[in-house]
């Protein structure tokens, strides 16, 4: 779907958007977002349209491909998810801000301080999630959670860019479900951590 003008509401669905997705799948959001430009489905603002250009769809696809099996791989997905957090907050920012390249310095460092939260939201809830899911022996947890994030991120591009309200209603459960995962999780992991390594209430009772 070609726009000729995109406003205000609409341009923040979609840094809001691009941010978020990158948490989840940055290569995914390089691609299918430069994908969509250069087929003519979409206008992309000006800081955006690097992104079509043919070379950075070939390293973008490339690396969109190498994502997409490392993250069906218990293990190898918590590996890529770490390497990845000092790449994927960072990135979400800088797409964000690039949607309002043209526009005041303004709007663009809010963008970016949106886009660079969102996707620190959305890495901490997919890299936490993952690593207690890869605990199970089972593998088909990890590759359904896992083509879950394959379809989520496409599917959260188009609502920014055809229904921005909706957008923004579905992203407001998708941060209130990461967030409440992430205390979970980390609760439940220090729960775990007090049962295997118990040995410091016992010397606190004994300098008693």
């Amino acid at each position: 779907m070609a726009m000729n003008a995109l406003d205000t509401t609409q341009l923040l669905a979609i840094a809001a958007a691009l941010g978020w997705a990158s948490g989840l799948r940055l290569y995914a959001v390089l691609f299918l977002t430069g994908l969509a430009g250069h087929l003519g489905w979409v206008v992309l603002p000006d800081g955006l349209k690097l992104l079509q250009h043919p070379v950075m769809l070939g390293a973008s696809g490339l690396m969109l491909a190498v994502e997409f099996l490392a993250d069906k791989v218990p293990g190898l997905d918590t590996l890529w998810d770490v390497l990845h957090t000092l790449i994927r907050i960072p990135a979400g920012a800088l797409l964000a801000a690039a949607v309002f390249g043209g526009d005041s310095g303004t709007w663009q460092a809010a963008a970016a301080l949106m886009g660079g939260t969102l996707a620190a939201t959305a890495h901490a809830a997919k890299a936490t999630t993952r690593a207690a899911v890869n605990t199970s022996p089972e593998p088909f947890s990890n590759v359904g959670l896992s083509l879950a994030g394959d379809a989520a991120v496409p599917a959260m591009l188009w609502l920014s860019w055809t229904h921005p309200l909706a957008f923004f209603a579905t992203l407001a459960v998708a941060v209130g479900v990461a967030l409440a995962l992430t205390l979970w999780l980390f609760r439940s992991l220090r729960g775990l951590l007090r049962r295997f390594f118990p040995g410091r209430a016992p010397a606190a009772s004994a300098s008693r």
